[in-house]
């Protein structure tokens, strides 16, 4: 039996993961959420789960029943535009957070799975979460060389898929476009539309995650996306052709691409799911 600690286990991708941990029935997944992402609810809730809902910063004072062995940490305030706004309490959660995490791992020697971000890619001073996420995963590696602690960072690139946010300020613009195709609307474009992501399916990630937990690390970065950019131009119209545009947004890298040759050298793990093809079978669906 692997006793699994799983952080934001209520959001997005923390609740797909967690439902893939619950197909290998020997696992006993305890889950520290606040609830404070808009893609977190307690809808998200599954049979066999121990749910704590407190913050990350308070790890210490949670008195956790369990010596975990595997420790998955997602729990963070997300996206770039929110941080210019509350730069403050993205290094707090994101930053002093993930030292606590860390800190409870290193008690239990449990491995660590951290959730870092392709926000880093364009270089982690372009926005505080993109330095919060960036300090994240260098306090991972502190932890690695000092206290030998199996740590290792899978940074994300734009994912996608059931669950993911469809409106406000942390909104995928998968998800966007999924909104405004549903009602009807012109899908909205930030500046020429001619920036390019690395789009990862919400499942290829939770594969990724649970592969890098399977053996021990020092504090290697890989980065889970497919290895293949679209731009959002091109994005839009696998949606529609009824499209405006809107003034860019600052903080954001130009082009985005996972390099993946790493863990698929170090590990069997590759992305599966091709965006097109989610597009066109998403509209099929939302059709019926």
């Amino acid at each position: 039996m692997s006793k699994i600690l799983v952080t934001g286990g209520l959001g997005f991708i923390g609740s797909h993961l967690v439902e893939s941990l619950l197909e290998e029935k020997n696992n006993k997944i305890t889950v520290v959420d606040n609830l404070c992402s808009e893609s977190s609810s307690r809808d998200n809730m599954r049979d066999g789960v121990d749910y704590i809902i407190e913050d990350i910063r308070n790890m210490d004072s949670l008195r956790l029943s369990e010596d975990f062995d595997i420790v998955f940490h997602l729990a963070a305030l997300a996206r770039i535009q929110p941080s210019f706004l509350n730069p403050v309490k993205y290094f707090s959660i994101d930053a002093f957070g993930t030292a606590q995490v860390l800190e409870h791992a290193r008690k239990c020697k449990a491995r660590v799975v951290y959730a870092g971000s392709s926000s880093a890619f364009g270089g982690p001073m372009l926005n505080p979460y993109a330095f919060a996420k960036y300090t994240g995963e260098q306090l991972c590696e502190m932890y690695s060389k000092v206290y030998g602690l199996s740590t290792v960072t899978a940074r994300f690139f734009n994912v996608y898929g059931l669950r993911q946010p469809v409106s406000g300020p942390y909104a995928t613009v998968v998800g966007v476009f999924e909104n405004q195709f549903s009602n009807g609307e012109p899908l909205t474009i930030t500046g020429n539309g001619e920036q390019r992501r690395d789009f990862t399916h919400v499942s290829d990630i939770v594969s990724g995650l649970i592969t890098l937990s399977q053996q021990k690390w020092s504090a290697p970065m890989f980065q889970l996306g497919t290895g293949m950019n679209y731009s959002i131009n091109q994005l839009a119209s696998f949606f529609s052709d009824s499209t405006i545009y809107i003034p860019p947004r600052p903080g954001e890298a130009d082009i985005t691409l996972a390099d993946v040759e790493p863990i698929s050298k170090s590990t069997s793990w590759r992305a599966i799911v091709n965006l097109q093809e989610y597009v066109t079978e998403w509209k099929k669906l939302s059709n019926k």
